[in-house]
């Protein structure tokens, strides 16, 4: 469950509000990095932490959070990281 792992880690490292993942791996099969073993998944996460970062910066928290995880279970991840206030 590489979706469950992705949430308990950003759960634990950034404390978001809110947290969806969505595994999109199915409709990569056959592409080079679901051959590999690599997941597709989108992630929106909503949290305080986020406040006065740039896009850039709230990437890197995510990147940092998911360590490893970056190299071998997740092949592509789209972020969507936003603030309480930006989350209307």
């Amino acid at each position: 469950m590489t979706a469950e792992l992705i949430k308990q880690k950003l759960n634990q490292a950034i404390n978001p509000e809110s947290i969806e993942i969505i595994d999109d791996s199915a409709a990569h099969a056959g592409h080079t990095g679901a051959r590999k073993g690599g997941g597709y998944f989108n992630v929106t996460i909503v949290a305080e932490a986020f406040n006065d970062k740039t896009l850039v910066q709230r990437h890197q928290l995510i990147y940092q959070a998911l360590g490893d995880m970056m190299k071998s279970e997740i092949h592509a991840l789209g972020i969507n990281a936003l603030t309480p206030s930006e989350n209307i």
